[in-house]
Parts: C-alpha cells; structure tokens; sequence
C-alpha cells in the first residue's frame, strides 16, 4: 500500500506554510525544486503492492533523510532527531508544515534501506547525476572522461585480536547455552574474562611467553564450552538447530586459524570482513570491503561507485565500474578514457582508453595533463571518509557494504550540489528571481 495522502486538518486555516517561514534562497530549498522527486517514487513505489496494512511511509521523506544522512554524516537516530530541529531539512524531505515530532522510528530507515536494495540506492545517485546537469555542475560530454581508483570502506568492528574473539565467541556460545537450557559443565564466566585481561597486559608489557601461555588457557576454555555444546546440539529446537550450528562454526573456526592462514574469522558479528592492505604508513591494514570509486575528470562529481567483496585486484574490478557509470549516467556506453593508477596494470578494455599513472608511450601534452588529473580523487575519497560516512560501515552483511558505497556516493554529490548552489546564490542572484518567493521560478531558471 501506498503513502496515505495527506488530509487538511481545521486548525491549518490559521497555520503559515513552512516555505513562508524559510528563506527561500537556501541551497536546500533549491536543491528540494530540482531533485525529480517522481522518480525516486516511481522506483520506490513499485515495492508497495500490498493492499493491506498500515499506509507506507512517502518515498521522499525516507529518500530525503538517506540524502541528508550521507551529506552531512548522520547516524540513523541524529538524521531523524535533526529532522525535528531543521526546518529545511522537512521542507527537503516535502513538509508542508513545521513538525514538532518525529516523522519515523529511525529502525524505518533500517528497513527501507533493505526493502529498496542496490537497485533502489543506485536510482538515487543517478537522481544526483541528472541535477547536477542540471545546475551546469556537470556537462553532457564530462562523463566520457572518468577517474577510477579503489579504496577501503572500513567495518564498525573492534580492531580483531585473538583474545577478543575467542572470549566473543565463549560469550555467543553461554548465551545459547542459556537461551535453550542447555547444562554446561562449566561456562568460565569468572576465569576467561580475566585471562583475556591478562592477555592484553602481557601483551602491553611484552612478557610474550606469559602471554602465549594465557592465550592457550583461554583457547582450551573456549573450546571446552564448544564441544560440550556440540554434544547437545540435538537437545535444541529444530527450529533454532542451523543457527546454532553456524555459532559453532564460528567459534570452530576461530579456534583453528592462525597467523598465515587465509580468509580468517576477524569479526564474530560480521564473517564478511576482509583484511586489505593498502600499504599506507600509517595503517597496514584496513578491515572491510574493497569500494571501486569513478569520477569525472574535472568537477569530481561521483558517476559509478560499489563494493567489491573477495578483495578482487583492481584491474578486475574496471570493466565492472564501467558498465555502471555508463547505466547510472543515461548513456548507455562506456566512458570513452577511463584515468586509473598502476593497479590497473595489464587490463585492456575494448573502445576504451586507459591512461595510466607515469605512462609515456604515446602520450600526448593532452593526455599528459590528463594523467596527472588522476590524482584528483584522492581528496574525493578523502571527503567522503572525513565529510562523509565512507569511513566507517555500520550496516551489516554484504549488502549492508553495497547499499552504503552507493549512498555514500550520493552523499558526496549532494554536498557538491549544495556548494555549486551555494555560490550561484552569492554571485550569481543578486538580484531578485523573477516571482520573489517562488521556489518552481527558481527551478525554472536553472533548467533554461
């Protein structure tokens, strides 16, 4: 079912409408007349077949507040909480009068952003592609250049370590042991707390050999509870008996890896977590997904942005990110010049022209400008992990990692947006639009 359309109540005869009470030169209440809000409903609309139920929530208030979310990095409960407090920001999301409530549970936002999916999240960004044409941001012809480069989107998990796995999965373990009456032997609430205390100090003090002898004590107490768990899984409810064999995976499997081994276990919450190295100084290695960023050359504006997961190498990952700038830019064809640096070596794309860093066969002073450009991106990644909320992934599972990619693309286009309205506003209308307070005047002077 469908968004409930809105009814006039009495006491709105004496009300003033929110766009009275707004300046109406804000870059919000621009951006809000030059976003095509019906295709965002089209496409979100086509989820609600039910005849049934409760009225759905309007497409635009929970499309607005994901755009609001992702520009000015909101978590899901500081989005919905400043909606209260923003008269711009209800007027965004299509408010017509002031709210003193809030609009939704921020829970709602959690269940839209599954109910929509990577197709719904990717309708939003090419919703930014096409105003940023519109407002003169981007030209018809800037997508046929593009940089793309990758980047680490970190998970929200504790930085991995031995002893807080193996005491995270002694804790999963107790707690289904509890839920399904389940008699352990022992659980070692009291004992493996403190040896991964005593862990951590050794560790702090390098006395190693303290600290190897405390770590094999409180992996023999993880694996007792385990396997006297194992011996009664057929005590639990059929129901509940694959989900506690996969917690038994888990903890298995963090058991048994070690240092060297490959596609190890680094968050109990979050078996999708990779650890990838960028060779940075600072941080070795990152834990999350691979994110595969495209750009055009001169504005910055954000065209193709996914998750990679696997860790694929770059080179692999480009004919992919392609395919979606030309799908998300209208065009339907691959950019015709694609800048990218030496991680993209060996990787030949027919009709398209890759340019790589420090390449100088048969480069022109053109194309020679247009490699060093490649380094413009850099400061979007950068952008979109300070500004934004690339650098650190709340949502869960693999297409937690997809959905936020994309959104925080969108994210970054939406503050460009607002930045190009912004100055259109102090240098370009001094002067009076030609119907003063009227928001459709000012879409219409933007689109001519």
């Amino acid at each position: 079912m469908g968004p409930k359309p809105p009814e006039a109540q009495s006491g709105e005869l004496f009300r003033q409408p929110l766009i009275e009470l707004l300046n109406t030169r804000h870059p919000l209440v621009r951006l809000a007349a030059v976003i095509d809000w019906q295709e965002i409903e089209r496409s979100f609309g086509a989820l609600f077949a039910s005849t049934t139920g409760r009225p759905a929530l309007p497409p635009r208030l929970v499309a607005g507040l994901l755009y609001l979310q992702h520009a000015y990095d909101r978590s899901d409960e500081a989005a919905v909480n400043t909606w209260v407090e923003n008269p711009y920001w209800q007027h965004f999301t299509g408010e017509t009068w002031f709210q003193t409530e809030v609009p939704i549970d921020p829970s709602s936002l959690t269940r839209w952003r599954k109910r929509i999916g990577e197709e719904g999240v990717e309708t939003m960004l090419m919703v930014t592609i096409d105003v940023a044409r519109q407002i003169g941001l981007l030209r018809q012809t800037s997508v046929d250049r593009v940089i793309v480069d990758t980047t680490v989107m970190p998970k929200a998990i504790a930085h991995p370590t031995d002893r807080r796995l193996l005491e995270k999965s002694r804790q999963h373990l107790v707690e289904l042991a509890a839920e399904h009456g389940i008699a352990l032997r022992q659980n070692y609430n009291r004992e493996a707390p403190r040896l991964a205390a005593q862990v951590g100090h050794y560790a702090h003090a390098r006395q190693f050999k303290r600290m190897h002898k405390a770590l094999r004590t409180l992996r023999s107490r993880v694996g007792r509870v385990m396997r006297d768990i194992a011996r009664q899984v057929e005590r639990i409810e059929p129901a509940w008996q694959d989900k506690a064999r996969e917690i038994l995976a888990k903890a298995r499997r963090i058991l048994t890896q070690r240092t060297k081994d490959k596609n190890k276990l680094y968050a109990f919450h979050a078996p999708e977590v990779e650890c990838i190295a960028k060779g940075k100084a600072r941080t070795r290695y990152e834990f999350g997904v691979k994110v595969t960023i495209a750009t055009t050359l001169k504005e910055g504006v954000v065209v193709g942005m996914r998750s990679m997961p696997g860790n694929p190498y770059d080179g692999h990952t480009l004919a992919e990110t392609l395919e979606q700038v030309g799908i998300l830019t209208g065009t339907d064809k691959l950019p015709a010049t694609a800048i990218v640096d030496n991680g993209y070596r060996g990787v030949e794309i027919e009709g398209v022209r890759i340019l790589r860093s420090g390449q100088k066969r048969g480069i022109t002073r053109a194309l020679r400008r247009m490699i060093r450009r490649r380094s413009a991106i850099e400061p979007v990644i950068g952008h979109m992990k300070s500004d934004g909320r690339l650098g650190r992934n709340p949502l869960k599972g693999e297409l937690g990692d997809a959905l936020h990619a994309v959104l925080c693309g969108a994210g970054h286009n939406l503050r460009l947006l607002i930045r190009k309205l912004r100055l259109f506003c102090a240098f370009v209308m001094r002067a009076p639009m030609a119907s003063t307070g009227s928001v459709a005047g000012f879409a219409a002077t933007v689109v001519g």
